[in-house]
């Protein structure tokens, strides 16, 4: 597939994606940052070990049973920008209102709004941007929003650790995250008055009946998504193994991380850009690719935890861009709000459902983690190359 040929209107769609891009790389330095410090904060206000996982628990229930309602609520009510706003509102005051928690009990109300906030954005957001990618090719918009969403991530927890290192405390670090906040919430706003209707930057397409049901390669897709997502090790999981067993310096385990969303960012880019040239296919190559990373990173040494962490980082970008852009191109624009809630929540609770499959095999058997990771990773991308394969309809 070419590049489509630049006009005004991919110029207007490009320069929306990128106001996204610059909101999400703010919202990220915000709640990224508070993401880094909300267990040591909940024991420094007297929470249990018990509350904080309870606490962590319920804000990612919340975070992803929420998005099924909040995509079919958009499309049943088309007040896209609404819910938008509303939800990052939510989503990013809650973070620096943790300055003022008293209690820990009020914290945990926080920190569950702030999930709740994204929950209800999340889906919304990714149909605004998907008009917007229609224009310059669905891999590379969600492509480079994706990039651009990583630099906050990265930037958030290093500004925390500056903050904590030059003697600040835990309120004095949240306080500060709300200049991040209210700039994100501007940029917000003024996409909002730019374009207030992006769907009439993708081309209007009848609504044949088959369009008001999901496509079977929908059910097929969502079914790869949830396979990758159970299998695919969560980043605390790995960095206790890098600890636990040695495999890396403490202080360097940081480090790996940010690897992983260096690269997260420049894969994000490039495999959008052969998702728009290729095609879907490019998922299914990209997740049969990145499986190695579950050996290398706890079967290896330092060296092949490096190599693992990058590969790591390269599932992520697919993950945050061609796996988006595939729902975005196979989706009705009417259905969209429903499809990205659906996938999400798939999604979510499939990764939350593998995390906890893989911690208990860490316990028991390391071998045996590797191996059922692998092969949940090699069975989701069979399922998502046969995906490719099918029919549009």
């Amino acid at each position: 597939m070419t590049r489509p040929a630049a006009t005004p209107t991919t110029r207007r769609a490009l320069w929306l994606i990128v106001l996204f891009g610059l909101v999400s790389l703010l919202a990220d330095l915000t709640y990224e940052s508070a993401r880094s410090l909300i267990g040591p904060y909940l024991g420094w206000l007297g929470a249990s070990a018990t509350a904080v996982g309870v606490v962590a628990g319920a804000g990612e229930l919340v975070g992803y049973g929420l998005r099924l309602a909040s995509g079919y609520l958009s499309d049943r009510t088309r007040r896209y920008w609404t819910l938008t706003l509303l939800g990052y509102a939510v989503n990013l005051l809650a973070v620096p209102a943790l300055a003022l928690a008293g209690r820990w009990e009020v914290a945990a109300a926080l920190i569950i709004a702030e999930r709740a906030g994204k929950a209800l954005r999340t889906p919304v957001r990714d149909v605004l941007l998907s008009h917007a990618t229609a224009q310059v090719g669905h891999g590379r918009g969600f492509g480079l929003h994706e990039a651009l969403d990583q630099i906050g991530a990265v930037a958030g927890p290093l500004l925390m650790a500056g903050v904590l290192l030059q003697g600040g405390d835990y309120r004095t670090a949240f306080a500060l995250l709300l200049v991040p906040a209210l700039l994100a919430l501007g940029l917000l706003g003024v996409a909002r008055l730019r374009y207030p209707r992006p769907q009439e930057l993708e081309a209007a397409r009848p609504t044949a009946p088959a369009d008001r049901t999901f496509p079977r390669t929908f059910w097929i897709y969502l079914t790869g998504a949830g396979l990758l997502a159970a299998g695919y090790a969560d980043f605390p999981l790995i960095a206790y193994h890098f600890r636990e067993a040695g495999v890396l310096p403490e202080a360097w385990i940081p480090l790996s991380y940010a690897l992983a969303m260096g690269v997260d960012a420049g894969a994000a880019l490039l495999l959008g850009r052969w998702f728009d040239r290729f095609g879907p296919i490019t998922l299914a190559l990209a997740v049969a690719l990145t499986s190695a990373f579950a050996p290398l990173t706890f079967l290896g040494g330092a060296a092949a935890a490096w190599v693992g962490m990058a590969l790591w980082g390269v599932g992520m970008g697919a993950q945050e861009s061609i796996l988006r852009a595939t729902l975005a191109r196979m989706i009705a624009p009417e259905r969209r709000g429903t499809a990205f809630g659906l996938f999400h929540a798939v999604f979510g609770v499939c990764w939350f459902a593998g995390s906890a499959l893989l911690g208990v095999l860490y316990d028991t058997s390391i071998p045996a983690l590797v191996g059922v990771a692998v092969a949940l990773q090699v069975l989701a991308a069979l399922v998502l190359g046969w995906m490719s394969r099918q029919p549009k309809r």
